[in-house]
C-alpha cells in the first residue's frame, strides 16, 4: 500500500500577485446609489447636449444662426459644433465611449467659455463651467471604460495589421 505524502508548505509555489497596471480598469467599488446617480447624470447631459444644444444648431434655429454669424463662423461652424454636440451626447450614453465623450465635452466647454467671455461679452458664460464639473466626474468615474476601449482598439489593430508589421 503506497501512501502519498503531501508536500510541505514551503514547497508549494503560490503565485505572486501581479502588479496592477494603470491601464487596467479598477474594480467597481461604488455603491448602487452612486452608480445610479452617475448613470442618471450621463443620460441628462447626453439628452441636453444632443437635443437642447446640438439639434438647434443642426436645424439652423434663428438664435443659433445669429450667434454664429456674430462670431463670424457662419453656417459651417454652427453645423460642425452642432454635429459634435449631438454625436457626443449619444456617446455619453454608450458605456464604452462615455469617458472619452465627457473628456471631449470638457474641451468643448472650455472653448465655449473662452468664446463667450471674449467674443460674446460674457453672455451665458456661467453655463460651460457649471457643465465641466459633472463632465469631469463622468470622465473620472468611467476611466476604466477608456482603458477597455484602448485595449480593444489595440487588439483590433494587431489583427488587421499585415504580418510583417505585427509585433
Amino acid at each position: 500500500m503506497s501512501a502519498t505524502v503531501p508536500a510541505p508548505p514551503s514547497a508549494t509555489v503560490s503565485p505572486r500577485p501581479r502588479p496592477r497596471l494603470h491601464s487596467q480598469p479598477r474594480p467597481r467599488t461604488r455603491g448602487r446609489g452612486a452608480r445610479g446617480a452617475l448613470r442618471t447624470l450621463q443620460v441628462l447631459l447626453g439628452v441636453f447636449f444632443a437635443v437642447a444644444s446640438g439639434a438647434p444648431k443642426l436645424i439652423a434655429h434663428p438664435t443659433a444662426v445669429e450667434s454664429f454669424d456674430e462670431l463670424g463662423w457662419g453656417a459651417p461652424g454652427m453645423y460642425t459644433i452642432g454635429a459634435l454636440e449631438v454625436l457626443g451626447g449619444i456617446a455619453l450614453l454608450l458605456p464604452l465611449l462615455s469617458s472619452v465623450a465627457a473628456t471631449a465635452f470638457i474641451g468643448l466647454m472650455t472653448g465655449a467659455f473662452v468664446v463667450s467671455v471674449t467674443a460674446l461679452g460674457g453672455e451665458n458664460a456661467a453655463t460651460p463651467p457649471v457643465l465641466i464639473l459633472p463632465l469631469a466626474w463622468i470622465a473620472w468615474a468611467r476611466r476604466g471604460e477608456t482603458a477597455e476601449l484602448v485595449a480593444r482598439l489595440r487588439r483590433r489593430g494587431r489583427r488587421g495589421a499585415p504580418a510583417e508589421i505585427r509585433p
